[in-house]
């Protein structure tokens, strides 16, 4: 691999049917689902222009539409924003779609995992290392500070190793994560020499669970190309990680910052009254209305 100082894309698995948020996902994509004013995906995609990453690769499905819709140019929204005289909306119209950004779109024709879906982008991804984002994981960087994914290719550009971001999770919930384990570096790095798919608590080999942000080299696709089908006929990104570190270091980044779990409806909320607090329009309205709540 050659040596990047850079991360130049980034993938985006949003094929999934985001059946836990049904009926609200029977005709539009989990990723359109709005958290405050803005959907879940949009979320993402800025974090990973905040990275400096310009390249956006989204690996969809056949009912994902909206999500593509959502990066093109609105000309009849734009025309009758214009035409009012609503030039702040006609901004916020347009920002979401940067001028020096690309967006790239493949279909994963069966829903045969994150790994098969990774794949999936390879001939768009090519000969160097990428960024992979889940939309499901809102993350935010901490108060004043970096946006994740920008902490984490600050640190590729120094180790150009895959890197991994993680958080310790409670023991009673290390089966719903991939968990990482290894030989702690500097603070807030392990350079990763295990891991294991949703173990059992007393299987564990530490409370370091994998968040939904990676930057992987391109290395890791023979990985999961070469990787058995598990149940379902599924293929995981974990084992095709697993595998790379036979041959490559691979590192577990402790990021800075909140994740909100908008896989679940309780993460959703509770990232949905966050942001909200947070936010500089009704931010202050919303505080007072929660403070007259009787709870």
């Amino acid at each position: 691999m050659s040596s990047f100082t850079t991360i130049r894309k980034a993938v985006f698995p949003v094929a999934g049917f985001g059946t836990r948020f049904l009926p609200a996902t029977k005709a539009q994509p989990k990723e359109m689902l709005p958290v405050v004013d803005k959907p879940l995906i949009q979320y993402a995609v800025e974090e990973a222009y905040a990275a400096g990453i310009r390249d956006m690769i989204f690996v969809t499905g056949r009912n994902k539409r909206a999500i593509e819709d959502h990066y093109d140019t609105a000309y009849e929204l734009e025309s009758q924003l214009e035409a009012s005289k609503k030039f702040e909306l006609l901004d916020i119209a347009r920002s979401v779609m940067p001028d020096d950004m690309t967006c790239s779109y493949v279909r994963q024709p069966r829903m045969l995992g994150l790994g098969h879906a990774v794949l999936c982008a390879e001939h768009l991804v090519g000969d160097e290392p990428f960024a992979v984002l889940l939309a499901d994981d809102l993350m935010v960087g901490p108060p004043g500070g970096e946006p994740v994914l920008a902490q984490m290719t600050r640190a590729f550009g120094t180790l150009q190793s895959s890197l991994l971001a993680v958080q310790e999770v409670p023991l009673d919930q290390v089966r719903r994560y991939g968990i990482v384990a290894g030989d702690a570096m500097e603070a807030g790095l392990t350079k990763i020499t295990r891991m294991v798919e949703k173990p059992k608590p007393e299987d564990a080999p530490s409370r370091l669970g994998v968040a939904g942000r990676y930057i992987l080299t391109p290395a890791v696709f023979d990985e999961i190309r070469s990787q058995p089908t598990g149940a379902g006929g599924e293929i995981q990104l974990t084992d095709g990680i697993a595998s790379l570190l036979k041959k490559e270091s691979v590192y577990a980044y402790a990021y800075q910052g909140t994740r909100y779990d908008c896989g679940s409806k309780e993460g959703f909320l509770q990232a949905t009254v966050e942001l909200a607090l947070a936010h500089p329009e009704v931010g202050g309205e919303f505080r007072a209305y929660l403070k007259s709540l009787a709870l």
